[in-house]
C-alpha cells in the first residue's frame, strides 16, 4: 500500500505568486494562438515576393523593445464595445479595475461565495479586503464582476489598453455612444438619461453622456455589440464578445435592463471626457471606502498588480519598477537564508548568529552533553568520523559535516529500539575521552543507554 505524498503548506505570498504565474499564461495563451495564426497568413501573402518587411521589421526591433505597443483605433473599439454604453460611472470604475486582473478573480470568488451580502453590509466586508478600492466598488456589480471574471483575457487587454493611452480609450468610447445614438439605440428612458453636450471629447464634435436616471439605482444594459452600433465599421477586429448575464431574458430591443441595483455610495468614479481621462467622486468615495481623502485624481497603483505582467515592455518599465525591486529584495532574502542554512549544516550557527559569546556555546553544548573533557563524550552526528570515533568538534554543532545525513541520523536513533540517539541501540556514536566509542561504554554501537560512563 502506497503512502500518501507529502503536503507542503504554501504561503500566502507564494500563493500569490502561482496564481499570477497562472492568471499570466491564461492571458497570454488566446494572444499567442492570434499572433502565432497572423504570422502564418503574412507568411503565405507573402511568398515569392522581396523580404523588405524583414530587413525593416528588423530593423526596429531594437526601438520596439522599449516602446509601448500602439493600439489601432479598430482593436480599441473592439475592446471597450461591451462597456461604452455603461454608465459614466461604472465605466470610470471599470477602466480603474481592469488594470488590476488578480483582484478582479478574487473578488469574483468572493462574490459568488457571498451572493447575500449587499448594502451597508456588503460596505463593512469591504474594509476587510485589501484589493484596490476600484476592484472593492465592483462587488456591488455581480453582473459587472463575474464579465471580467470570465473574460479575463479582454479584461488584462482592457486594462492594459487604458494604462497605454487613456486619451485614446475615451476618445473610442465616445465615438461608439455617437454611432449607438444614430441607430436609434441610445435614448434616455426610465433607467438612464442619457445627455449630449456640444463640447468635444477627442476626435468627436459632441460629448454624450450616460448617468442613471435614480442615482440611487443602477441598471446596467444589456446588448449585443455587433448589433448595437449598427454595421460594424473594423471587420477585422469584430467586438471582442457580448456577455448576457444568467438573467437575461431575450427581448425584441437592442439594449435591455435588468433588475436596479441599489449600490449606495459603491458608483463613486468619474469620467473626465473633455480632460480625457477618469478620477474620483471623493464624497461618494469617502462614504465606501470610509476614508477621507480630498483628492480626485486616479493613479494606477502597481503594487495591486499582485505580480501579473503588464502587456509590454513600454508599460513594465513605467509602471513595473517595484515589482523589479520587490523581487530583488525577494531574492536577497532567499540568498541570506541559504547562507544561513549552510553555515548551520556545517556547524557553524555560532558565526552565522553573530559570534555570540562562548559561554553560550559551551553552555549548550553542555546541555547536549558534549563538554570537551567531561568523560560525556563529544558528539559527532553522521558521516564517516561518527563511525570511527574520530576528531572532536568543541562547538555544540560538532562534526555536522552534512545537515541531511544528520537528520537521517537522527531519525534512525528515535525509531531505534532501544531509545536515544543511536545507530540501532541507545547512544551517540563516535564518542571521544572515555565516553560512548564505537563499542565500548554505555553509548557504543549497540549498547544500551545513554553512551555515558559511570
Amino acid at each position: 500500500m502506497h503512502s500518501p505524498l507529502p503536503t507542503v503548506p504554501l504561503s500566502r505570498r507564494a500563493l500569490y505568486r502561482l496564481a499570477a504565474l497562472w492568471l499570466t499564461l491564461l492571458i497570454a495563451l488566446p494572444a499567442l494562438a492570434q499572433s502565432g495564426a497572423g504570422a502564418g497568413s503574412s507568411t503565405g501573402s507573402a511568398a515569392g515576393a522581396p523580404s523588405a518587411s524583414a530587413s525593416s521589421s528588423a530593423s526596429s526591433s531594437a526601438s520596439d523593445s522599449t516602446a509601448s505597443k500602439t493600439i489601432s483605433p479598430d482593436q480599441l473599439a473592439s475592446l471597450v464595445a461591451p462597456i461604452a454604453l455603461y454608465p459614466d460611472a461604472l465605466v470610470a470604475q471599470i477602466l480603474m479595475a481592469s488594470t488590476y486582473p488578480l483582484e478582479i478573480v478574487e473578488a469574483a470568488r468572493w462574490v459568488k461565495a457571498n451572493p447575500d451580502m449587499k448594502s451597508d453590509a456588503l460596505e463593512s466586508a469591504m474594509q476587510k479586503q485589501s484589493w484596490d478600492p476600484s476592484v472593492k466598488s465592483l462587488t456591488a456589480f455581480p453582473q459587472v464582476l463575474a464579465m471580467m471574471n470570465d473574460k479575463l483575457t479582454w479584461t488584462n487587454q482592457l486594462g492594459d489598453a487604458f494604462l497605454a493611452d487613456q486619451k485614446s480609450v475615451m476618445n473610442s468610447l465616445q465615438a461608439l455612444r455617437q454611432k449607438a445614438k444614430t441607430e436609434g439605440n441610445l435614448e434616455t428612458n426610465s433607467q438612464q438619461t442619457v445627455t449630449v453636450e456640444d463640447q468635444a471629447t477627442g476626435s468627436q464634435s459632441q460629448t454624450i453622456i450616460i448617468q442613471p436616471t435614480n442615482p440611487q439605482v443602477v441598471y446596467v444594459p444589456t446588448y449585443n455589440p455587433t448589433v448595437v452600433y449598427g454595421t460594424w465599421a473594423y471587420p477585422m477586429y469584430p467586438p471582442y464578445y457580448y456577455y448576457y448575464p444568467p438573467t437575461y431574458v431575450h427581448t425584441s430591443s437592442a439594449v435591455s435592463f435588468g433588475v436596479g441595483l441599489a449600490v449606495g455610495a459603491a458608483m463613486w468614479g468619474n469620467c473626465n471626457w473633455h480632460s480625457s481621462n477618469v478620477n474620483i467622486n471623493v464624497n461618494r468615495y469617502n462614504s465606501f471606502n470610509r476614508t477621507n481623502i480630498n483628492n480626485n485624481n486616479w493613479n494606477h497603483n502597481s503594487e495591486h498588480r499582485r505580480g501579473v505582467s503588464y502587456g509590454d515592455k513600454g508599460l513594465q518599465n513605467r509602471y513595473g519598477g517595484n515589482q523589479s525591486r520587490d523581487a530583488k529584495a525577494r531574492d536577497s532574502f532567499r540568498g541570506r537564508a541559504d547562507q544561513g542554512r549552510q553555515k548551520i549544516a556545517k556547524g557553524q550557527a555560532d558565526g552565522f548568529k553573530g559570534n555570540k559569546a562562548q559561554g553560550t556555546s559551551n553552555r549548550a553544548s553542555n546541555r547536549m552533553g558534549g563538554s570537551e573533557k567531561t568523560g560525556k563524550g563529544d558528539f559527532n552526528f553522521g558521516g564517516d568520523n561518527a563511525r570511527s570515533g574520530g576528531h572532536r568538534n568543541d562547538s555544540a554543532f560538532g562534526g555536522m559535516n552534512n545537515g541531511r545525513e544528520a537528520h537521517r541520523n537522527s531519525n534512525r536513533g528515535f525509531e531505534s529500539r532501544g531509545g536515544g540517539f543511536g545507530s540501532r541501540g541507545g547512544g551517540f556514536s563516535g564518542g571521544g575521552h572515555g565516553g560512548g566509542g564505537h563499542r565500548g561504554g554505555g553509548g557504543g554501537h549497540r549498547g544500551g543507554g545513554g553512551g555515558r560512563r559511570r
